[in-house]
């Protein structure tokens, strides 16, 4: 049980949209169990059987990213309940070159796309070297399958590694045809979002997240250049990603595109858009999240995992997805 002086497993933003939904009380009590200061044996078992592991971290300016670190299965490890190895460093293209520090916030998703499996831990960087970084558990805990597509990933080095550091990279202010057709065919992205206290707070729920969203190929809406369009589908009501928003706008986006091995990092102001005609346009959708696009960075294939061309999407996105004009009001 948790002592009076021990901070509540959420944080006001978080419990804002618990109560908006309805949810507060059985959260409350959901969360001390579900979200924990150290890592089941299933968890540090899964974490070791990865070929990648999606990361969340936040640069000097606050601007959170998210980006991804593969390796071949078995580069992390757990040597205790409170800390998870990882024996990687980021290529030369990724933001978490520039944000990865000993004492820096960070955030680690796993993620096992073949059987839908993903869990989640948060906490800071505790030590690194020139094989990798420790990191110390704030907080652990388990997602469901939701939203997840199936497919089989593998990671196949890149015949020169020259080649990572050579990548092709493209920086820009806004979308492009290029990356306005990675938007288009994506049903999955990744979104990474920070406590404005993630820096400096004590509190364990005061620290970076990153979260996976999926649906249906064109989920994600572009309007114009500038503006991204994300429907929000009904998940385990923690509201990590939303309740971060809520207190600090600002989010790191990536797609990966699964047939080219392209990276689209994008950096963004969030809006959290509860009740609009938008809303429901987007079959599915409890509310939307409005992306206002203010960096993109765009690496053109130089990511070593290989994905199958078969895909089993989720059956819980059946009736999800379908983007239809918003039917205009009476005159």
């Amino acid at each position: 049980m948790k002592s009076p002086e021990e901070p509540p497993v959420f944080h006001p933003g978080e419990c804002r949209l618990q109560a908006r939904v309805g949810v507060r009380d059985r959260m409350a009590a959901i969360g001390e169990n579900a979200i924990r200061t150290s890592m089941p044996e299933q968890h540090r078992t899964f974490f070791a059987q990865l070929p990648f592991v999606m990361v969340g971290s936040m640069d000097a300016e606050g601007q959170p990213w998210a980006s991804v670190l593969p390796n071949p299965p078995g580069f992390i490890s757990s040597p205790d309940a409170r800390h998870l190895l990882i024996r990687a460093r980021p290529a030369v293209f990724d933001p978490l070159r520039e944000t990865l520090a000993t004492g820096a916030p960070i955030a680690l998703l796993g993620i096992e796309q073949a059987t839908r499996r993903r869990n989640r831990m948060n906490g800071r960087v505790e030590r690194m070297d020139d094989d990798g970084f420790l990191v110390g558990v704030q907080q652990s805990f388990g997602n469901c399958p939701k939203y997840i597509q199936a497919r089989q990933v593998e990671y196949q080095a890149i015949e020169s590694p020259g080649a990572v550091h050579s990548a092709t990279v493209h920086f820009a202010t806004a979308l492009n045809e290029a990356t306005r057709q990675i938007v288009a065919r994506a049903d999955t992205l990744f979104i990474a979002t920070a406590h404005p206290d993630a820096n400096h707070g004590t509190a364990r729920s005061h620290g970076v997240d990153v979260s996976h969203r999926g649906g249906k190929p064109g989920f994600v809406r572009a309007e114009g250049d500038d503006t991204l369009i994300l429907p929000d589908f009904a998940g385990n009501r923690f509201f990590n990603t939303l309740g971060n928003i809520m207190l600090n706008p600002r989010a790191g986006l990536l797609f990966i595109d699964f047939e080219t091995g392209d990276l689209l990092y994008i950096a963004a102001d969030a809006q959290i858009v509860f009740d609009s005609p938008e809303v429901d346009a987007c079959a599915g959708a409890e509310r939307l999240l409005r992306f206002g696009i203010r960096h993109v960075r765009h690496v053109v294939g130089a990511l070593p995992l290989r994905w199958s061309d078969e895909v089993q999407i989720s059956p819980f996105l059946a009736n999800t997805g379908d983007w239809r004009r918003p039917e205009r009001a009476p005159a």
